[in-house]
Order: C-alpha cells, then sequence, then structure tokens
C-alpha cells in the first residue's frame, strides 16, 4: 500500500497519511511522496481545498525511529530537516490553496507541528498533541517553535515543549491551537462539511489572504497595508468577485470557481 493516499471528490482532495502499523510516522519515503502529492494538488485545477489527515488511529507520530536508528537507513538529521520536514512545511504554508489538519488521533513531535502549521485545524474529542522532542533530547522542529508560541504564547509554548506534556483535544482548543473539536461520530462528517464549504468559496481570494497571513508575520504595519492593497487590487480583478457581487445584486448563491 501507497504510504500517501490522494482520494480527490467534489474540489476537496483528501491526503491521507498511510502507515498505521507506525502511527503514521514519517520515513524517507513517506517523507518525499507526501510532498509530490501536495505538489499535485497545488497544479490540480480540480482541487480547490486539502485535507490531510491520518489513516487508523493516530494522525502522525512524528519521526519513524526505527529509521534513525538504523545504520542501513538513517539518513541523517540534516537530510531528515532540510529534504523531509522543512519543505513540508514550505508547501502547506506557500500552497494558496486552504489546507485543513483533520487530526484524527494523536499527533506527536513532526506530526504535531505540520497540523499547527495548516491553515485550519481541527481534532477529533479523543485526539492528543505532543511535544516529544524533550522526551528523547531533541528539539521541536518542523517549524514548530515558529507556530505554536504564536497561536498560544511564549509562556505555554515554553512549558509545553520543554516539558512535553501531553494536550488534549479540547484543552487545545482552549489554548487557541485548533479551529473546532468534533465528536468521534460526527468528526468524519464535520470534516468533509468543513472542506467542502471552503472548495466552494471565492478560493482565489483565499489564496491571496494565507499569503497576507504569512506576511503579518514578519511586515511591520505600513509594509502589510501596502501589500493588502496590492492583493486586494488582485482580488478585485478576478472571476470571483465579479461572481460575488453579481449573485449578491441578483440576490442568488454564488458560483465561485476559484479564479
Amino acid at each position: 500500500m501507497p504510504s500517501i493516499e490522494l482520494q480527490i471528490e467534489n474540489g476537496v482532495a483528501k491526503v491521507t497519511l498511510n502507515r498505521p502499523e507506525t502511527f503514521n510516522s514519517f520515513n524517507r519515503e513517506m517523507a518525499l511522496l507526501l510532498q509530490k502529492t501536495l505538489d499535485d494538488c497545488s497544479t490540480n485545477d480540480e482541487v480547490r481545498a486539502i485535507v490531510l489527515t491520518g489513516n487508523g488511529k493516530a494522525f502522525c507520530a512524528g519521526q519513524d525511529l526505527n529509521e534513525v536508528t538504523s545504520p542501513e537507513l538513517n539518513p541523517g538529521f540534516r537530510k531528515i530537516l532540510e529534504e523531509h520536514y522543512n519543505p513540508i512545511i514550505e508547501r502547506i504554508r506557500t500552497i494558496e490553496k486552504p489546507i485543513i489538519a483533520a487530526v484524527n488521533g494523536v499527533a506527536a513531535g513532526a506530526g504535531a507541528n505540520i497540523a499547527l502549521a495548516c491553515d485550519i485545524v481541527v481534532a477529533i474529542d479523543t485526539a492528543s498533541f505532543i511535544q516529544a522532542f524533550s522526551k528523547i533530547g531533541l528539539i521541536p522542529d518542523s517549524a514548530g517553535t515558529f507556530f505554536l508560541p504564536r497561536l498560544i504564547g511564549l509562556q505555554k509554548a515554553s512549558a509545553l515543549m520543554m516539558l512535553g506534556d501531553k494536550v488534549s483535544a479540547n484543552e487545545a482548543e482552549q489554548l487557541g491551537m485548533l479551529y473546532k473539536v468534533f465528536s468521534a461520530e460526527t468528526f468524519e462528517e464535520e470534516v468533509v462539511k468543513l472542506a467542502s464549504k471552503m472548495a466552494k468559496m471565492p478560493t482565489k481570494a483565499l489564496g491571496l489572504t494565507k499569503r497576507l497571513l504569512n506576511q503579518s508575520i514578519v511586515n511591520n504595519l505600513d509594509q502589510q497595508l501596502a501589500i493588502e492593497s496590492d492583493l486586494q487590487i488582485e482580488a478585485a480583478e478576478s472571476e470571483d468577485y465579479s461572481e460575488g457581487v453579481n449573485a449578491f445584486i441578483e440576490k442568488r448563491k454564488p458560483v465561485f470557481k476559484g479564479k
């Protein structure tokens, strides 16, 4: 079975981490295949929204330690970071389509931080998040030190990263780590509903919004106002804007195409 599964339906690409026997932990093959799959979703006009989830009981347990402890298989930490995780994070943040992390179980280490890099994070009520790095003498990677403090503040982020505490889905929602928690009975249905809704939205504007949010992290106010002006002009020239205005005037539901 492939370590990444891709299913495209009604404008939504469902990307599933598929190594359930290892709690979807990453080896080199899965990391590279995820990058390729995200690239394919980025260039496929049929894809309007992306859902990233896991198969089985876990979302992702981070790095497969069997790989890094194997003399034959270990690619080394520099290669793991520069060729596996960093490119995944860069793709998640630069693909101008909404990416939803549907956390279906434990998200640990790099798995937790990949989820937090997505545009919207939702979780099943039995899920948990663990910054597991300190438990084996490592530091958080996969942009965890970038995103987590911005989501929940430096004090909480420091404690979770240094202590390696397990955070339940409900606590993660309260902290601001994720958007919503759904019950086990409704999780899959709610994920489909959310992704379908986003796929029908003006995804051209959503992509520009994502670009603005990325820039807001490093820009000062004047710089952000300037790029808002530029991208608002770009949005106003889109087919989606014309459709949205016409639908409003005609009192009908708009049909957006992401163009």
